[in-house]
């Protein structure tokens, strides 16, 4: 079993299908994380938003948005937002699983959708919305050496930040919050690797912490 077998086999069990069903309903977003391989090494796509954007203009983060009346599921969410911001066609995506939903500092439930696009895909931003696509290694977040964290006052889980340097161009990114915390996650199931730092949630369990922290927030609306 080549990586990306052994990968789709293993977060195939963390699929949430109707586990969360009973849910109010909420405003929802879905983001894509896209992996491939390189040389025998998962990657992942990331983006860096556009300074035109209203919110967290300039800021890392996965392809991704809020849902559309016409989108039948989060799937077709994070689908048709990672086609409009960066040009991966649907149809070029082996969707593998959705994971459990996070609710953002805006009240949004985001739904994490992992999929595994081509190693030849070339991304075609749309300035509007994403001013650079790069790639980082996934172990990378699962590394204590460009990691930092701390722990603000209301929050359950430490806020995660990593500082990545793309060996190519040299340009610096710093990949935080809600985004470096679905990195760690994603990177810690992928590679059944724990994490070289405290991740904030239970490395053996994560669904019963990320519903426990849900079920609190919602329980505060």
């Amino acid at each position: 079993m080549d990586i990306k077998e052994k990968t789709i086999t293993i977060l195939k069990r963390y699929e949430i299908g109707s586990t969360y069903s009973y849910l109010p309903v909420l405003p929802k977003a879905a983001v894509l994380i896209p992996l491939f391989q390189r040389d025998g090494e998962l990657q992942v796509l990331m983006t860096l938003r556009s300074l035109k954007l209203r919110s967290n203009a300039g800021e890392v983060c996965f392809p991704g948005g809020k849902r559309d009346p016409g989108d039948r599921d989060d799937v077709a969410t994070a689908l048709r937002e990672a086609e409009e911001e960066i040009g991966l066609p649907p149809d070029q995506v082996e969707v593998v699983c959705s994971l459990f939903p996070v609710m953002n500092q805006r009240g949004l439930l985001v739904v994490p959708v992992v999929g595994f696009i081509d190693e030849s895909f070339v991304p075609r931003p749309n300035p509007a919305e994403v001013s650079a696509v790069f790639t980082v290694p996934l172990e990378f977040f699962t590394k204590a050496g460009a990691h930092s964290a701390c722990n603000p006052s209301g929050m359950s889980y430490p806020l995660h930040s990593f500082l990545y340097q793309e060996p190519r161009s040299g340009i610096s990114y710093q990949v935080w919050g809600l985004t470096a915390m679905l990195a760690i996650l994603v990177a810690s199931l992928a590679l059944q690797n724990k994490p070289e730092f405290d991740v904030g949630f239970d490395y053996d369990n994560p669904i019963t912490f990320f519903q426990h922290n849900l079920n609190k927030r919602i329980n505060k609306l």
